[in-house]
């Protein structure tokens, strides 16, 4: 397999499951993207990471053209090399990092200019060099560089920056060139505003994308809000193409968006939640900080068979917190990681045989029964 492919095998209502071919192996949709920022899931060896179920990992091109360099990982073989990880990888555009972590950003026709958070050090981003950035990480799939405002914002804001973020996605379809095996994923933007988003899916489409990502959202809208966009923006998008809910999110946020036909999605959550001591489980959030599960022989969830659960107490799991060991963030990684990759195979499984809906009632009824009683 020298090409980049995507074929559908089952719908049930909007909802879809499939398979994207890649030169590096085949990824499962509906996907859940584990995030890798620095060129590594934090606290997760590459290794565990595939143990949990995850066929593709996304890395952060902000971050890596900080540090270490794109120049320096294709030196050193390109990014699967460096963070030795031999499946699909995913590169966003650096977009969106700009706007929310860079200093002193200036926004033009040709790109935005900022200096870094790291040392200050000044740098410029426009889709050409996002483009070169990414090619030189060798991600599989590549992000057309874009804009994303923050919302809430006013109406001519969105759509100003809406049309830019599609000329932009002209530029980068140009600068990515010819890359047999490699794709080049155009993003959908135009806030909470149904026309725009319609324009803005007629604009990327006429371009002509191997995936199409809907963008600006999970941006502090609101999940019904979030929800009531995806009603009709993936509708919009080409219906034999993957389509990527950037930056989501919370497994109800990830179940939410599949039903509404998202192939794909990458968050943080399960990561960062991780390190801070909160485990996502069938029965909804459970925070290991709490004295509750000092005395607590029982593991995290009985019925979940990763590391944390299979092997440690909740008793455990909160000592090694509490005395800020390293393994706490390790065992609840693993955890989190594992029950969203569950998610995933969960639903298209479901999708698959057309009992969605029995699915994600089942899911929605153990989350609401709550945690286990304290011991």
């Amino acid at each position: 397999m020298d090409r980049f492919s995507f074929s559908l095998t089952a719908c049930d209502g909007a909802a879809r499951t499939g398979v994207i071919n890649t030169p590096r192996g085949q990824i499962r949709t509906p996907a859940f993207m584990p995030v890798g920022t620095a060129a590594t899931v934090k606290a997760m060896l590459p290794e565990s990471v595939r143990e949990t179920g995850a066929d593709i990992l996304l890395g952060n091109t902000y971050h890596l053209m900080l540090r270490p360099g794109a120049e320096r990982i294709a030196r050193l073989g390109g990014l699967h090399r460096f963070m030795n990880w031999d499946r699909p990888i995913l590169t966003d555009s650096g977009g969106f990092q700009v706007m929310s972590l860079a200093d002193l950003r200036k926004l033009t026709e040709t790109g935005v200019t900022f200096r870094s958070h790291i040392d200050g050090s000044k740098h410029e981003l426009t889709p050409e060099r996002s483009m070169e950035i990414q090619r030189l990480l060798g991600s599989d799939i590549v992000m057309a560089f874009d804009e994303c405002p923050a919302l809430p914002a006013d109406r001519d804001r969105i759509a100003h920056s809406m049309r830019l973020s599609m000329r932009w996605a002209d530029r980068s379809r140009v600068a990515f060139g010819d890359r047999p095996g490699h794709a080049l994923f155009g993003i959908m933007q135009g806030g909470l505003e149904r026309d725009l988003r319609e324009e803005s899916a007629e604009a990327l489409t006429a371009i002509g994308f191997e995936g199409y990502a809907v963008g600006g959202l999970a941006v502090g809208e609101g999940q019904e809000a979030m929800f009531g966009c995806l009603d009709y923006a993936p509708g919009f998008l080409p219906a034999d193409k993957p389509r990527y809910l950037m930056g989501v999110g919370k497994p109800d946020d990830i179940v939410g968006a599949v039903k509404r036909g998202i192939d794909m999605m990458d968050c943080v959550l399960p990561s960062r939640s991780g390190r801070t001591g909160q485990a996502w489980t069938r029965r909804g959030q459970v925070n290991l900080k709490n004295a509750r599960h000092a005395d607590d022989p029982r593991p995290l969830d009985e019925a979940c068979g990763c590391p944390a659960c299979r092997s440690y107490s909740r008793a455990y799991l909160h000592h090694v917190f509490r005395a800020n060991e390293m393994i706490s963030g390790m065992l609840l990684t693993w955890h989190n990681l594992h029950y969203f990759q569950q998610i995933m195979s969960g639903m298209r499984s479901a999708i698959a045989e057309g009992r969605f809906d029995t699915w994600e009632a089942a899911f929605h009824a153990d989350r609401a029964a709550g945690d286990i009683e304290p011991v």
